[in-house]
């Protein structure tokens, strides 16, 4: 990884070749060494991998860029691995690397008629999605400040994190609202950062001296059609569960692939773009029942030490969010975290894992690692 921030002075390829190299040096992979490459990112403009491989002068071979929002590095990743398991690649190169913008995200993703309503604006639309749990899962300003205090401080421990620093409920619900309920330090900061992992076919993998992870499932999936409040439409309201989430769509799939459940997890990256996100992650992956999300929060088992620590890397409230290298710099804490190479916030005895990713669009991504 490069480490997630801000970094005045270094652009998107610097970040991207940093990453990179570190993957391919650990890897023991040189030039030639993969057959193809795919780069996650967003807002990095066109031909972004071309330009990373092309400072390495390692090209030649196929550079494809994926844009899935917040979950391209996902999206990256399950293509390199569909690539592999047809046979068409032994080894694939993985990265995602991004500048964002300072400040509130314009997205394209929305109509002109949803910024003119006022609906566009990312703080708004989670608030909305905030307000609804509150009603159907009893969730609490002080619930979405407690996701915020456990994540900065399983940061702490993180020198890649932007935000390396515990802070208390009170510092939290003392920062202005932006959108009720949210406050400032309930909402993620988009930044910078890089991350890459390289993926080869297992019987090439098995001698590997960095510890061998295997890559169990890697799913991407979209939204159905008929959410009055998701990540497709932003619009304010309640409908019954009738209609499931894409992440639930993704994590069904991923959880079948991999041949395990939610009960055989020891350790989660999930998407927290804002405190209320991570608490419907619980609940759309199966951590939880539905409406289950606050009792879970609560009991402390998503806490280092507890049953199931969620975001042992400080999520994205500590790292930030650099959308095109977000779903893979989840990937490379657990797989560190597999490895038993994360220190102070080691998750003990870890051997399943699941990162998830939820980007603009409806995409949701959900990978499952063992070790």
């Amino acid at each position: 990884m490069h480490p997630f921030g801000r970094f005045e002075g270094v652009s998107t390829t610097d970040m991207g070749v940093d990453a990179v190299r570190q993957a391919l040096a650990e890897a023991g992979v040189g030039k030639g060494g993969f057959q193809a490459a795919f780069c996650g990112t967003a807002y990095g403009g066109v031909a972004t991998g071309h330009k990373v491989l092309s400072r390495l002068g390692m090209t030649g071979m196929p550079i494809v860029d994926v844009e899935a929002g917040c979950a391209s590095g996902g999206a990256a990743l399950m293509l390199a691995a569909a690539a592999i398991r047809a046979g068409q690649y032994d080894t694939v190169l993985v990265f995602g690397t991004e500048k964002m913008p300072k400040g509130i995200i314009r997205s394209s993703f929305f109509e002109p008629w949803q910024e003119e309503a006022g609906l566009a604006a990312t703080p708004a639309f989670f608030a909305l999605r905030a307000q609804r749990l509150t009603m159907t899962s009893g969730v609490t300003k002080e619930h979405l400040a407690q996701v915020v205090v456990k994540n900065r401080r399983h940061g702490a421990g993180n020198s890649d994190a932007m935000f390396q620093k515990e802070i208390s409920a009170d510092e939290v619900l003392s920062s202005r609202v932006v959108c009720e309920p949210l406050h400032l330090f309930m909402l993620c900061s988009p930044n910078e950062g890089a991350a890459a992992v390289v993926l080869t076919r297992d019987d090439r993998a098995s001698g590997s001296s960095a510890g061998a992870v295997t890559l169990a499932a890697a799913v991407l999936r979209s939204h159905l059609p008929g959410a009055v409040l998701s990540e497709s439409t932003p619009l304010s309201g309640l409908t019954g569960d009738t209609v499931p989430s894409p992440t639930t769509l993704a994590a069904t799939a991923a959880f079948e692939e991999a041949a395990l459940g939610p009960g055989d997890l020891h350790v989660v990256e999930c998407q927290d773009t804002d405190a209320a996100r991570e608490l419907l992650s619980y609940e759309e992956i199966g951590l939880c029942e539905s409406g289950g999300s606050a009792a879970l929060l609560s009991s402390g088992a998503t806490m280092l030490g507890g049953r199931l620590p969620v975001n042992p890397s400080g999520g994205l409230l500590s790292k930030g969010e650099p959308l095109g290298a977000s779903a893979l710099g989840q990937v490379v804490e657990l797989v560190h975290q597999l490895r038993g190479e994360c220190g102070a916030r080691q998750v003990e005895g870890a051997r399943n894992a699941l990162a998830h990713t939820v980007g603009r669009g409806a995409n949701a991504s959900v990978v499952i690692l063992t070790g």
